[in-house]
């Protein structure tokens, strides 16, 4: 369910603990998750000065429909530009139907960053259509 998701929560702290959760698109590769932003993003500064993120899809209108993973884990932004590669490639395949003319492709003469997430251990899943 994770890597078939389209939107994910990503949530981030701030210097006073406070959680800060956004939309994302995203991509899992190599049992990770990848999205990108724009560098100069306050994300960015948070993830730098506090790797630890947690991170949630979930879908489904009634109640006995939601399912849903979440996920808490470490943060850091790439570098190695073959990884970017494989991200942006990986996030063009999974977007291309979505994208607007001029929306979020337009980031020419923008620094983008890749956030790598490493979940920990363990995910915490639901699923309600298994109750009935």
């Amino acid at each position: 369910m994770l890597a078939a998701a389209h939107t994910g929560i990503l949530t981030t702290l701030k210097t006073d603990g406070t959680p800060i959760s956004l939309p994302m698109w995203f991509v899992v590769l190599d049992e990770r998750v990848y999205v990108t932003t724009p560098a100069h993003t306050k994300k960015v500064a948070r993830v730098k000065r506090n790797p630890r993120v947690s991170f949630l899809v979930e879908s489904g209108k009634r109640w006995a429909e939601l399912e849903a993973v979440h996920l808490t884990g470490r943060a850091r932004i790439i570098e190695d530009n073959d990884v970017r590669s494989r991200v942006r490639a990986a996030l063009d395949d999974k977007y291309a139907a979505f994208r607007t003319e001029g929306g979020d492709r337009n980031v020419d003469g923008i620094a983008m960053a890749v956030i790598e997430i490493t979940p920990d251990d363990r995910m915490l899943t639901w699923d309600n259509t298994r109750l009935h």
